[in-house]
C-alpha cells in the first residue's frame, strides 16, 4: 500500500507503523522488527456476489474442506505466537461464516488487530455494532462503482445501495470503516465520483487497487487502463488528496498493487522542488517496496500458504500439518527464497531500474500472467525509460 496522504502530506495512521517505521528496512520475515507479517486470511470462498474481478474465483457455497472452527482457532494461537499484527479476514465474503464473530473475537483477545475485507452488502446495524463492539480496528467495503455501474460489475443488482447502507451502518456505530476501488477500463471514470461519495459520506479512508490478474481478474487483461491512464488516475488522486487537505479533512488516501505510484509521487515532488521529497524518499527508502512473501501473506479457507491473496499458484505449505511461521521462515522452496532476496531475479526494464530497491519489482502475479515468468518486470508499470534511467 502507498499513503498518499502520509507522503504528500505526512498524515499518519496505524499501517504507516508497518510501512514507514525504522524497524521495516532490511526485514524479510515479518512487516516491522519483532513482529511477523500482516496475514490476509480468505476464511471462505463462499459469497453472495459474483464479481468480474475477483482473485479468489468465489461466489455459491463454501469449498468442501475448509478450517473447522478448531483448526481455525489453533492458526490463530499460532498466528499470535509468531507475533503477527494483523489479520485480514477476507473471502469470498468473510461474513456469511457462521463463526467468524467467534474467530475474529479470539484473534482479539490474543492481541492481534482484526481487520475486515467485505462486500459491506451483509452489515446491517446490528452486524455493524457486533463489529465494533468486537474490537475490530478497520472495515474495508469494496466498491466498483456508482449505481448500476458497480452492481452490474458485482453481479447483483442493489449491490451498491447495500453496501453503501454497510458504510453508513459502520459509521454510526462508531466503526472506522472505508471504500476500496479496483480501478479498471468500465471504471476509470468513475474515480472523481469516488472522491465526491467519500466526501459527502464522511468516509475516512479510501484505497484505490490497481487490478491484478488473479482468478477471474485473469481474464481481464486487456479491460485494465492504459499506462498513461495509470498516471492520469494517480494525478487525480493527488489533487483530490490536496483537496481534502486544504479543507482540513484528514481523509487517509492510499493506492494498492503498483508500487510504481511511490516512484511516481516522489519524482514529482521533485520536480517541484518540493521541500518534502528528501522526506519521501527516506520513507521509502524504509519501506523497500513490494514485499509478498516478505511482510504480507495469505492463507486460503484449506489453510494453504501463499505469497499473497493474488498469487495462489504458489504455495509454501499448509497449516493443518506445520505453523505458519515455520512456513514463513523456510526458504527451502525456491520462490519463497527469491521473493526474500529478488536482487538479480527481476529481468526486463526492472533489472536495470535505478528505483528498484524502493519498488522491488512490483507485483510478481501480473509478470506471471503476462508473460509466464514469475521473475519477469511488471507489465502495470508505467514510469517511463527516462524516469527509470535518467532524472
Amino acid at each position: 500500500m502507498i499513503s498518499v496522504s502520509r507522503l504528500l502530506y505526512g498524515m499518519e495512521n496505524f499501517g504507516d507503523s508497518l510501512r514507514y517505521n525504522h524497524g521495516v528496512s532490511g526485514q524479510t520475515a515479518g512487516a516491522v522488527s519483532g513482529f511477523g507479517p500482516v496475514v490476509v486470511w480468505n476464511v471462505t470462498s463462499a459469497c453472495n456476489l459474483k464479481c468480474r474481478h475477483c482473485y479468489a474465483n468465489s461466489g455459491g457455497s463454501a469449498a468442501e474442506g475448509e478450517l473447522s472452527t478448531g483448526e481455525a482457532l489453533k492458526f490463530i494461537d499460532d498466528l499470535a505466537d509468531y507475533r503477527v499484527p494483523v489479520i485480514l479476514f477476507s473471502g469470498g465474503e468473510p461474513l456469511v461464516r457462521e463463526d467468524f464473530f467467534d474467530l475474529a473475537g479470539h484473534a482479539v483477545k490474543r492481541g492481534i488487530r482484526v481487520t475486515i475485507s467485505t462486500n459491506g452488502t451483509l452489515i446491517d446495524r446490528k452486524t455493524a455494532r457486533r463489529i465494533k463492539d468486537l474490537g475490530v480496528g478497520y472495515v474495508g467495503i469494496s466498491l466498483d462503482g456508482i449505481g448500476a455501474g458497480n452492481d452490474r460489475f458485482r453481479g447483483k443488482k442493489g449491490a451498491f445501495e447495500e453496501a453503501l447502507e454497510g458504510i453508513r451502518n459502520c459509521r454510526r456505530a462508531g466503526q472506522k470503516v472505508g471504500l476500496r476501488f479496483t480501478i479498471n477500463r468500465h471504471n476509470y471514470n468513475d474515480i472523481d465520483d469516488i472522491f465526491r461519495l467519500v466526501d459527502e459520506e464522511d468516509i475516512p479512508r479510501v484505497c484505490f487497487y490497481h487490478l491484478v490478474y488473479s482468478g477471474r481478474g485473469s481474464k481481464m487483461v486487456e479491460e485494465d487502463i492504459s499506462n498513461q491512464e495509470s498516471r492520469d488516475a494517480l494525478d487525480l488522486i493527488m489533487d483530490r488528496t490536496g483537496d481534502f487537505f486544504k479543507k482540513g479533512r484528514a481523509v487517509e488516501v492510499l493506492t494498492v498493487d503498483n508500487h510504481c505510484d511511490a516512484v511516481y509521487i516522489y519524482l514529482k515532488l521533485l520536480r517541484e522542488r518540493s521541500p518534502q521529497a528528501d522526506e519521501v524518499l527516506r520513507l521509502l527508502e524504509r519501506n523497500g517496496g513490494n514485499r509478498s512473501g516478505i511482510a504480507i501473506g495469505e492463507v486460503d479457507w484449506l489453510g494453504d500458504v501463499h505469497p499473497d491473496q493474488f498469487t495462489r499458484n504458489h504455495t509454501f505449505g499448509n497449516v493443518r500439518q506445520r505453523k505458519f511461521g515455520d512456513i514463513w521462515n523456510d526458504t527451502s522452496n525456491q520462490v519463497m527464497a527469491g521473493l526474500k532476496k529478488r536482487a538479480g531475479l527481476i529481468g526486463g526494464r526492472c533489472s536495470s531500474c535505478r528505483w528498484l530497491s524502493l519498488c522491488n519489482g512490483n507485483f510478481r502475479a501480473r509478470a506471471e500472467a503476462v508473460y509466464g515468468d514469475f521473475w519477469a518486470q511488471d507489465p502495470a508499470c508505467y514510469l517511463t525509460e527516462e524516469e527509470i534511467s535518467n532524472f
